[in-house]
């Protein structure tokens, strides 16, 4: 059975729910048709989202050498799907902030799948120590009943009332953020002990794969010649995964697995705001101000 406190087998798959309901409100069905629309850009950020980044957290636990339980929850961490702040931060940044809405929305739907895929392998691989009764369609049930159910939901709301999920929309994207907050500050305090033994060792794996990340997708995705605006949202959405998701199944194993994904929340929105400021300015170079145009 998991080691978590009762507060955290209960509250963070609760508090996941609000979170992935509030994307349902802001998601339609368009936004999953945008993957014909958009196909090369929902296609590359998808591979960098599901494949690279977990990749690259196999990859760092073994550079720092991670105890197997914190290498399994840095795979974790890479494995979780885009996060709803990534969309605020890629409007901010000036990039394709509807491209961003589609990648967290098929990712959030591709991880009933993928996130206890690269759950059973890392535990394989490192060899760590988890409860015996772990079985991978318990950990895909879990990640159905508090992902896709929510989102379905939030979904099925703003259908039925377009207006009304516009108004409540910002009200529970921030409770979700408080929310937020407090699964990750519980995170944290339920393995204080292990953070701060371990914390320069996380602090450097997490915040390389986090940039890692970000800057082999951008320079993937420029590569492959999408405009900057789709570049800029590919690399924004592996900067800000949804942490609460991997944190929620860590916990319900050990509560040991979740300390990567803490330490990582602690940085990534540095990091991520860091990296949207930068492309804010790249990305209007080239508009020209309204009040230049009408000189012109």
């Amino acid at each position: 059975m998991s080691d978590a406190p009762l507060v955290a087998t209960l509250g963070l798959p609760a508090a996941l729910a609000v979170i992935m309901c509030a994307l349902g409100l802001s998601l339609t069905p368009g936004d999953f048709k945008r993957v014909l629309v958009l196909p090369k850009g929902v296609a590359i950020g998808l591979v960098n989202l599901l494949v690279l980044s977990p990749l690259l957290a196999f990859a760092i636990a073994e550079l720092y050498g991670l105890a197997p339980e914190l290498a399994v929850g840095l795979v974790l961490m890479g494995a979780a799907p885009g996060g709803t702040m990534a969309n605020l931060l890629t409007h901010l940044a000036r990039g394709d902030t509807a491209l961003s809405v589609t990648m967290t929305g098929v990712s959030s739907i591709a991880a009933v799948v993928t996130v206890p895929l690269y759950l059973g392998l890392s535990i394989d691989w490192f060899g760590a120590s988890v409860a015996d009764d772990v079985t991978m369609l318990g950990v895909v049930a879990r990640v159905f009943a508090i992902t896709l159910v929510p989102l379905a939901v939030g979904m099925a709301l703003r259908a039925r009332n377009p207006e009304r999920a516009e108004r409540l929309e910002p009200r529970i994207k921030r409770v979700a953020l408080g929310v937020f907050v407090l699964v990750v500050a519980g995170a944290i305090a339920s393995e204080i002990d292990v953070i701060f033994d371990r914390f320069a060792e996380l602090a450097l794996a997490t915040l390389t794969l986090n940039v890692a990340a970000m800057a082999v997708s951008y320079s993937i995705a420029r590569g492959a010649r999408l405009p900057d605006g789709q570049a800029t949202a590919i690399g924004l959405e592996l900067g800000v995964h949804n942490s609460t998701l991997a944190i929620a199944v860590a916990t319900s194993i050990a509560t040991v697995l979740a300390t990567p994904a803490a330490v990582y929340s602690l940085f990534m929105f540095f990091t991520a705001g860091l990296f949207a400021r930068a492309m804010y300015l790249r990305n209007g170079r080239d508009r020209v101000p309204v009040h230049a145009t009408s000189l012109l």
